[in-house]
């Protein structure tokens, strides 16, 4: 007892203290256990607390559809997933009255990174779930929610990822019906998959209550990097930020030079556009044949030939009128109606019907006389700036006359054209790469595309975006016939005269050129039956030809036998309209959805000459193989050869050096300028360090 007392007055303890310790530790302890069991019972669900308690109308601040929510949280707290369970409203997208959340693995923000792909949680939409399907039931019980790791969603997510939705109508426009619509584990498709193949159930999103957010949060590939400047009302050409959902994203980024130049292009436009006081003021100098310019200098493009050579002839317009600062106008006709949404913010790039001033284009004779070599070589327009036209033609076209293509690419005399305020520029030629080749323009050129292939890829995708009607043609055969697929291959068949050419013996090429690069399965003639595989892979082929015969022949021939490697082979055309309708709206309309859905392409097959291949391959930054144009039955070893570069080839470049007054090679000046694999004396833009 004494040693007690000795230790007790040591240790300075005191009796009233021990009663309360043990007093709390009696009251603590049960409580504690309490709180771990509730919390620990998967039954236990805050969120139907939360609901109740709104239902009563005594939480006025927090307004949530937790019967319809799919929206993702903020943030998840602390960088993981609390006690082993997902918060309300993340991963899946369903919320209902009964929805019992089962366990997952523990998750930190790392794993999260690894298997959600970027964006996953800004595409969901308030009424779909997280892949776009409509989920109402009450009770939604989910199947197993654990998180697939990388390998996992490289592995398991490509076609049948695709395949999963069975409601009335699925996301791809399929008319698949089941009573009951099992999700599969809930994580967005891989990055190469959403931008290659696509995922199209995304675009739901713009029918979500939280559109207009959604909108405001574009993320960079949805803008291309920032080639297109946001602020569009979506509605009104639904595939300009849509587009990107439907390719792979570009390796090829825009140069921020380009994007300074288009931003206050943008802002010229908009300034001296159509309807604007500027212009109507320039209008009326025109017509009053007053030389000055006003303050805004106008370039209108007037088109000739096929959609093909427009598009390409329009695109080098752009960047004649980004490089001298004038207002780019198009002549879009009857025929080219509806087919493009506007490029430019707030503002009109179509050429006025009611143009107040007549003037004479129609005619090749009309064009001439009135072209500026003509104006040059009559006095009209002099280099004393003494007389100065209102306007003047520039005459481009692949023609005989050639008097106004060696003054411009000679650029003789830049500051008396720049002073002529209306130029009206014809051609049907991709006459980009001229600007390389003359010193006033190769060094701003160079700044704006330092990956010299780029000119069309960046150009053709800011200025040509399918109007909703185009956009509506493109997307109905593409969810029908190509989204499902593995592997996406384009053909581009181009017969140029049925007279001397047979299409078998463009046919046999083609199956040369395919079998040879193993671009298509060979059939196998042995077995009726291919052999089961546990990962069969499927192609669509795209056949875009004015004529039936390759598309019923390829078609027969998968359909016939199997492939060698067990590959499913679908064939599909849009439209074979046997000749080309000059001058037809609806025909131009089915060529420029077939060229768009050859740009969506894996593999591009394209045929030489072709610039309806030229612009698919461009909006693509597709490098294809080109097919050797056939003339006289005469045909080539190889059959096709793989092109130097995604950019048109420019058909009749200048062949006279201005300088040395003398005849040049083009495709032998520049590294970066090379002469077409399709046509020997055209020359195109390739990369600095192309591989060869």
């Amino acid at each position: 007892m004494e040693i007690f007392e000795v230790v007790k007055d040591k240790l300075g303890c005191n009796p009233k203290r021990y009663t309360t310790l043990l007093l709390v530790c009696a009251i603590a302890l049960p409580v504690s256990l309490m709180i771990l069991i509730l919390y620990q019972n998967p039954s236990f669900d805050l969120t139907e607390g939360f609901a109740k308690v709104e239902k009563s109308g005594n939480v006025p601040i927090i307004n949530v559809d937790l019967k319809n929510d799919s929206s993702s949280p903020a943030f998840i707290p602390g960088g993981r997933l609390r006690n082993r369970h997902l918060p309300p409203g993340f991963g899946n997208g369903t919320s209902s009255t009964n929805n019992s959340w089962p366990q997952t693995s523990e998750t930190d923000e790392k794993q999260l990174n690894k298997t959600l792909p970027g964006r996953f949680r800004k595409e969901s939409g308030s009424r779909n779930d997280s892949f776009g399907n409509v989920t109402s039931s009450r009770n939604n019980s989910l199947p197993h929610t654990s998180w697939p790791n990388e390998k996992q969603l490289n592995s398991t997510s490509t076609p049948g990822f695709r395949k999963e939705s069975s409601s009335r109508n699925d996301s791809f426009g399929n008319g698949n019906s089941s009573k009951y619509n099992y999700l599969p584990n809930a994580g967005r498709p891989e990055e190469k998959m959403d931008n290659g193949t696509s995922a199209p159930e995304f675009l739901k999103q713009s029918d979500s209550r939280n559109e207009s957010s959604q909108s405001t949060r574009m993320s960079d590939d949805k803008l291309l990097d920032g080639l297109l400047a946001p602020g569009f009302d979506e509605r009104s050409c639904l595939s300009r930020y849509r587009s990107s959902l439907f390719r792979k994203i570009s390796p090829h980024k825009p140069s921020s030079y380009l994007l300074s130049k288009l931003r206050r292009y943008e802002d010229l436009h908009k300034r001296c556009g159509p309807r604007t006081k500027s212009y109507k003021k320039a209008c009326k100098r025109l017509k009053s044949g007053h030389g000055s310019s006003g303050g805004c200098n106008y370039l209108v493009w007037i088109p000739i030939n096929g959609l093909g050579n427009r598009m390409i002839s329009l695109a080098s317009t752009f960047l004649y009128a980004l490089l001298t600062d004038r207002v780019l106008l198009a002549e879009l006709g009857n025929d080219m109606s509806d087919l493009f949404c506007e490029p430019f913010p707030n503002s009109s790039w179509i050429f006025p019907q009611n143009f107040p001033h007549k003037v004479e284009f129609r005619s090749p004779d009309d064009r001439h006389a009135r072209g500026y070599g003509n104006q040059l070589k009559q006095g009209i327009i002099n280099e004393s700036l003494e007389s100065l036209s209102s306007y003047t033609l520039l005459n481009l076209d692949h023609s005989d006359y050639d008097l106004d293509r060696l003054i411009f690419h000679c650029n003789q005399n830049p500051t008396l054209l720049q002073k002529v305020p209306w130029l009206f520029l014809i051609s049907d030629q991709y006459f980009a790469p001229s600007f390389f080749l003359t010193p006033t323009f190769n060094q701003e050129v160079q700044r704006m595309f330092p990956e010299k292939e780029t000119v069309f890829h960046h150009l053709g995708r800011y200025l040509f975006h399918p109007s909703n009607e185009a956009w509506g043609r493109i997307m109905r055969f593409y969810q029908a016939y190509l989204a499902n697929a593995d592997e996406r291959i384009g053909l581009q068949i181009r017969v140029f005269n049925t007279k001397t050419t047979k299409v078998q013996t463009v046919l046999d090429e083609l199956f040369k050129c395919t079998q040879k690069e193993k671009l298509l399965p060979q059939v196998d003639p042995q077995n009726p039956v291919a052999a089961p595989s546990k990962n069969q892979r499927s192609k669509a082929i795209l056949v875009t030809s004015l004529y039936t015969e390759f598309y019923e022949n390829i078609s027969n021939t998968y359909w016939a036998k199997p492939t060698v490697t067990g590959e499913v082979i679908g064939v599909y055309q849009p439209s074979h309209d046997e000749t080309q309708h000059f001058g037809d709206n609806m025909h131009n309309m089915k060529a420029w959805a077939e060229m768009y859905l050859l740009s969506m392409s894996d593999v591009l097959v394209t045929s030489g000459w072709s610039t309806f291949g030229y612009v698919a391959q461009g909006l693509g930054g597709l490098k294809p193989w080109v097919l050797y144009k056939i003339e006289q039955e005469h045909t080539r070893d190889p059959s096709c050869v793989r092109d130097l570069s995604m950019e048109p080839c420019f058909h009749f470049p200048p062949t006279y050096d201005c300088r040395r007054k003398k005849k040049m090679n083009a495709g032998s000046l520049f590294p970066y300028l090379k002469y077409c694999e399709d046509l020997n004396w055209g020359v195109k833009l390739v990369s600095d360090h192309q591989e060869l």
